[in-house]
This record gives C-alpha cells, sequence and structure tokens, in this order.
C-alpha cells in the first residue's frame, strides 16, 4: 500500500503507482524514501513532453527504485517544491 506522506506537492499518478507497485523491492524503495524525493520521481514522470519519455521515464524509475536509488539522476529537481 502506497502511503500519501506528508509534504508531498504532487500525487502520484496511475500509471506510475502501477509500476512501482509491481515490482516488491521498488515499492519497498519507494516506502522508505522522502516525501521530497518522491515527488521528485513524480515531477521527473510528469514533466516528460511525449508519452514515449513518460513511458522509458516509469520504467526507469521502477529499475533504479528496486536497485536502491533514491531520486532521478541528472535531473534538476522538482521546480514546485
Amino acid at each position: 500500500m502506497i502511503k500519501k506522506g506528508i509534504g508531498m506537492v504532487h500525487k502520484i499518478p496511475k500509471d506510475l503507482l502501477g509500476a512501482v507497485t509491481a515490482l516488491l523491492k521498488a515499492l519497498s524503495e519507494w516506502e522508505d524514501i522522502t516525501p521530497l524525493a518522491r515527488n521528485e520521481w513524480i515531477c521527473w514522470v510528469e514533466s516528460a513532453r511525449k508519452i514515449e519519455t513518460r513511458e522509458r521515464r516509469i520504467r526507469i524509475a521502477k529499475e533504479n527504485l528496486a536497485k536502491g536509488k533514491r531520486r532521478p539522476c541528472c535531473w534538476a529537481g522538482c521546480p514546485h517544491r
């Protein structure tokens, strides 16, 4: 079950939620990261302009969370915080 974190700016979109919950390691890491880190993953996915980019970012997010990566790489960060 995905916890709603205090301080979350973004709601997790259904496609990212499905990807994160589909892999136990990714879900475990998602539950362990801070609300700020969750916001960054969500905003990184949501900022994609093309559907192909969004789908790739969701796949990368799931894989990287499963590997223990806590934030998106090479991204300036969520401008909404």
